[in-house]
């Protein structure tokens, strides 16, 4: 089992930093929907619609 490190937490109302050994990433957002950018440049958007609607679309740097 190896041993890993996870750390969120909230900068402004609706913007959280998330760090882990590797990488971080900004996510901008609140329960209807989120973007996401990491370290690595990868994107992501989510939108959580009325019922059990739940999209999400990845950007992945070229």
């Amino acid at each position: 089992m190896s041993i890993t490190f996870r750390k969120s937490f909230r900068v402004l109302p609706g913007v959280r930093v998330h760090i882990n050994g590797r990488k971080w990433s900004i996510t901008v957002g609140g329960r209807r929907g989120h973007h996401t950018i990491d370290s690595d440049g990868r994107r992501s958007s989510s939108l959580n619609l009325p019922g059990s609607i739940h999209v999400r679309r990845d950007h992945h740097r070229h």
